[in-house]
């Protein structure tokens, strides 16, 4: 890989975690895989060779255990809501390059030659380990037929995972209390021999890999707890008849689902690239040969999968690492994950279902908050931003334009372009390209947003409609502009509404898919005529968000209800490598106490501007920045080393307490606050380009 600014010489691929084949898709799912499209598209409109792939994960104890319920084979089971799969990814314009799944005689083959490859290089070892057991049924019980209580926070948990407390991996043997999902009886430990992937041979170089990696900052930051301690071996074995059996004939075991579900990445590209052709297209020069731009979107609960665990299989097996880890922030329901099995959640199917255009759906989750911060969904919040942004701003600005031009000049008037309105143009997509160079889908989004903001106010500004008779040649010239600006956004739109952009590009008399164009052609002249034009977005009507907010809420009672008598079928999720979280922890409570508003004027909030960020000597946590609010440049201690990079943070707009009380940390004096939201230290900033100084009120 280059680590050079997109668009490289090299070619790339953009990958999303895989949705788990075992239940409906909701709009947590398609945030992830929405958000890769959006990413690939782009990289292709800055002209950089990308395929986007991905595939359904057919393996697993969830799956094993649904389809033994149903009385149904699992690989039937899984293929089912595979096809599905890929109807409703069809339905939102999800553009794979390929779409596979993990019992393809292609995955199969390369996940057991990787694995044999590791074998070979000695980094898998066999040891005899404690499995959970059903004595009565006498039959091992892996992964999720296992549920008991997390051995580090208490909670309960999955035989491979604490989904309830606090989130961590757990290997074979560890949950204690086990029970049998299967029939509910007590569960003991067995020894039994399996097959463990030594992490440990990986530790030096994993602490090398991750101070290079790219991506969003909560997938660079949170393994590193990981990595800089004890690397434990990792169990890629299971006792189970569904799965890809080990690659030898002595091992009666299947691989655990992580060892083979990310090796669909390569499986999924290389049938890309025996389909296409290896001129149009070579997976090898992506995962094999020197270079080769690798990007991971995945959700935010399995990001130490793809920063441990799947870079070391690579470094092991003689593959390239990923350039970039990119991961999302859940979506959520009033502050509470999205659960398959409780039914509260809002569903793919569902907004099709509701006639709504994919692209609306598409914009919001793209552009709503940044890419790794959670998403909570609620209907009135997306009528807003579709009624504001889409039909007031950018639909607006087009229909008003192209309707005048097309009345007055049968098109595109015959003038070039101003100097002025150009140069804009140009400002955003230089936009669009930062968002993508810091993998940021709602940046390269709203670029054709802030486009058509600025063409509105040009048109208004300007008012053609009374220049036409007492100056026609300023009326053209206004126009010709704004033709030039929808054109513009046309091209910059298509990543995240690919069916809007090829309708505007369709009545600016454009030939040809908009999809195949570069940022040049934001520049391009537009046809000299076209027809008049049609509205491209409609309204959402407050009787149709009253009637879906009413079905929302009797969902989420029965949810609610659900939870509180206790009841709980979490293995029917399977939700291993989905994007989005079944299971999330809830928003803390608010503070009854109220302050009065002369308390809240008492404080002194501040726009400010992280001039330079550096690390603490004997403080792993603190970094002492230099924020610059207008009056002075303050010295303020944050607690961000282990959640921001710091080289990344000088030029962050952020929102500083300016009159806290001076402080000493670690012998450095701090004076002031920065304001952050979260675990994750998500820092406060401005909408807009408030002057620094400026005070928030």
């Amino acid at each position: 890989m280059s680590h050079d600014d997109f668009p490289t010489d090299e070619t790339a691929v953009v990958t999303c975690g895989l949705p788990y084949a075992n239940g409906d898709l909701h709009i947590g799912h398609l945030r992830g895989n929405i958000g890769a499209d959006v990413y690939a598209r782009a990289l292709r409109r800055l002209g950089q060779r990308t395929a986007y792939v991905c595939g359904s994960d057919m393996h697993g104890t969830p799956i094993a255990v649904n389809a033994d319920k149903e009385g149904v084979d699992p690989e039937e089971f899984a293929l089912r809501y595979h096809e599905q799969y890929k109807e409703t990814f069809d339905g939102f314009d999800v553009d794979f390059q390929n779409y596979g799944h993990t019992r393809e005689p292609s995955n199969v083959e390369l996940t057991q030659d990787i694995v044999r490859t590791l074998e070979d290089g000695g980094h898998i070892v066999e040891k005899e380990i404690q499995v959970a057991w059903d004595p009565i049924e006498d039959q091992p019980l892996p992964d999720r037929y296992v549920e008991g209580t997390c051995p580090y926070c208490g909670e309960k948990a999955r035989g491979d995972e604490c989904d309830e407390g606090c989130g961590r991996h757990l290997e074979p043997g560890e949950v204690e209390d086990p029970t049998s999902v299967i029939t509910g009886n007590p569960a003991e430990y067995r020894e039994r021999a399996h097959k463990f992937f030594r992490l440990s041979d990986f530790q030096e170089y994993l602490q090398e890999f991750i101070d290079r990696l790219e991506g969003t900052d909560n997938a660079r930051n949170q393994p590193r707890e990981w990595i800089e301690g004890e690397l434990k071996d990792w169990c890629i074995t299971r006792d189970l008849d569904w799965g890809i059996d080990y690659p030898d004939e002595e091992v009666d075991l299947v691989l655990y689902v992580w060892v083979d579900a990310p090796i669909e990445y390569i499986a999924s590209t290389k049938d890309y690239s025996e389909r296409v052709g290896r001129e149009e297209y070579d997976w090898e020069s992506v995962w094999k040969d020197e270079g080769g731009e690798i990007v991971h979107v995945i959700g935010p609960d399995i990001i130490q999968h793809h920063t441990v665990f799947w870079p070391a299989m690579l470094k092991g097996a003689g593959y390239n690492e990923p350039r970039a880890v990119m991961a999302s922030g859940f979506v959520t329901l009033r502050g509470k994950g999205f659960s398959t099995s409780r039914n509260r959640a809002v569903w793919a199917e569902e907004y099709l279902d509701e006639g709504f255009d994919p692209d609306l759906l598409r914009f919001y989750l793209a552009t709503n908050s940044g890419f790794q911060q959670d998403l909570d969904f609620s209907w009135g919040r997306f009528q807003e931003r579709v009624n504001s942004e889409l039909v007031g701003t950018l639909g607006n600005f087009v229909y008003r334009s192209l309707l005048f031009a097309h009345r007055e000049y049968e098109g595109t008037p015959e003038v070039d372009v101003s100097d002025d309105v150009a140069h804009r143009i140009e400002s955003a997509i230089d936009d669009f390209a930062a968002g993508i160079n810091d993998y940021s889908v709602r940046k390269a989004g709203n670029a054709a947003i802030e486009l058509a903001r600025f063409g509105n106010e040009y048109i208004q500004r300007n008012e053609p409609w009374k220049l036409t008779d007492e100056s026609p040649e300023e009326a053209a010239q206004v126009i010709r502009d704004c033709v030039q600006v929808a054109k513009a956004i046309a091209v910059l739109f298509q990543p995240i509404a690919p069916g809007t952009a090829q309708r505007l590009w369709e009545q600016l008399g454009e030939s040809g898919d908009v999809a195949e164009t570069t940022l040049d052609a934001a520049l391009e002249s537009p046809p000299a005529s076209f027809d008049a034009p049609a509205e491209l977005f409609e309204k959402i009507e407050d009787d149709h968000v009253a009637e879906l907010n009413e079905r929302l809420e009797v969902r989420s009672a029965e949810a609610e209800d659900d939870e509180s008598d206790g009841s709980d079928d979490d293995a029917d999720d399977g939700d291993e490598t989905e994007a989005g979280a079944d299971d999330h922890e809830d928003l803390e409570p608010l503070v009854d106490e109220r302050i009065s508003f002369d308390e809240f004027q008492g404080l002194d909030l501040r726009v400010g501007e992280i001039v330079s960020a550096d690390p603490i000597e004997g403080a792993d946590k603190l970094l002492r920045l230099e924020v610059d609010i207008g009056h002075e440049v303050r010295q303020i201690v944050a607690g961000l080393a282990q959640l921001h990079d710091a080289d990344s943070l000088p030029g962050t707009r952020v929102v500083v307490v300016a009159n806290l009380e001076r402080a000493e940390l670690f012998g450095v004096e701090s004076n002031g606050m920065v304001l952050a939201a979260g675990d994750d230290a998500d820092l406060l900033t401005t909408h807009g380009d408030a002057p620094v100084g400026t005070k928030v009120r």
